[in-house]
């Protein structure tokens, strides 16, 4: 199963809908599950650097097959590892709030990320749109942590 650009651009476009419902202007991006850009939109007003932040947790909420808030412990108990990702990868590898892998159906189809509106902003712009769509939502933790 893979995620279309009419898929893509219907995410795209309930999410704009929710950033203008809370006044913000947001960037929004959307990969397929290799992390390759399928779309990315910026809102009018949108700050500059705000496509490439949305690019970024999209990226890493489809490579890493997790919503990008489920990083943060992992970013935290393991710095060094964590920072050398992104020199690993296509973007950098975000542990924030605000990108969201995209699933269905128990498969990875790609990730979503927001950029423009606060941390908690970003996210629950992500969840509404992606619950409103019928994608899931529900994703396994990561491993237990050392010590």
């Amino acid at each position: 199963m893979k995620l279309t650009l009419a898929e893509a651009e219907e995410i795209l476009a309930g999410t704009l809908k929710r950033g203008e419902h809370l006044g913000k202007a947001l960037s929004v991006a959307v990969v397929d599950a290799g992390g390759h850009l399928i779309s990315v939109k910026r809102s009018d007003g949108a700050r500059a650097l705000t496509p490439s932040i949305a690019i970024a947790k999209a990226y890493s909420a489809a490579i890493m097959e997790r919503p990008t808030n489920m990083l943060y412990d992992w970013a935290q108990s393991n710095p060094g590892f964590f920072a050398q990702l992104s020199t690993m990868a296509a973007h950098p590898i975000v542990a924030t709030e605000g990108g969201v892998t995209i699933k269905r159906d128990g498969e990875i189809l790609g990730g979503l990320g927001v950029s423009g509106g606060t941390p908690a902003e970003d996210q629950q712009a992500c969840e509404e749109v992606l619950t409103e769509l019928g994608y899931e939502l529900v994703f396994a933790a990561w491993g237990k942590k050392r010590g």
